[in-house]
């Protein structure tokens, strides 16, 4: 059985765990999430703890088995903590900020940058750094992802946006005036 799917998932308070329609639900203090539930896997509820429990021992079963359970995990984590994800912005000039929904940066380019947060993602701009909050860590990863890509730091000066726990290599420049060049 799997070591991942068959731990005991336990249910902080004011959580609540429903299926309906093939989809499981968790609800908490930070808001509702919904992901659909495979077949062959389902899940039972004893006080405040959960279990994951599959049909059989199929290859697909098992795979899904313990891959439900983490899911099941984040989501609950999501709902009564929260998820929150650190992207640096590096370079001369370049800056963001938070208005409403979306985040507009100065990258470099000859205009800003407007990135509309998408629904349950809020946005916190702190000097140089941009903190994404939600309580779904999937489309948490992917708004991070997103912001990144509009300019991703390059090699030779690490300009760009960045996770905050990235490593940027950086590469060696042109050798300079010096050495051999064939001037005159």
């Amino acid at each position: 059985m799997s070591r991942i799917g068959r731990k005991i998932l336990p249910l902080p308070k004011g959580v609540t765990v429903s299926a309906k329609n093939g989809t499981v639900g968790v609800k908490g203090p930070k808001g509702e999430l919904a992901k659909l539930l495979p077949a062959g896997i389902s899940f039972k509820v004893e006080g405040d703890k959960l279990s994951v429990l599959r049909a059989d021992d199929s290859r697909d079963n098992r795979a899904k088995h313990g891959l439900m359970r983490a899911h099941l995990a984040n989501m609950v984590k999501g709902v009564t903590e929260g998820w929150t994800r650190e992207l640096e912005i590096n370079g001369v000039g370049y800056r963001a900020e938070v208005s409403g929904d979306s985040l507009t940066m100065a990258l470099g380019f000859s205009h800003p940058v407007v990135f509309k947060l998408p629904k349950g993602v809020g946005a916190k701009v702190d000097k140089n750094r941009i903190v994404l909050t939600s309580p779904d860590r999937d489309l948490l990863g992917q708004t991070a992802a997103k912001v990144r890509e509009i300019r991703p730091p390059e090699p030779y000066k690490g300009k760009g946006v960045k996770y905050v726990e990235e490593f940027i290599k950086k590469k060696v420049g042109k050798a300079g005036a010096t050495g051999s060049g064939g001037g005159g």
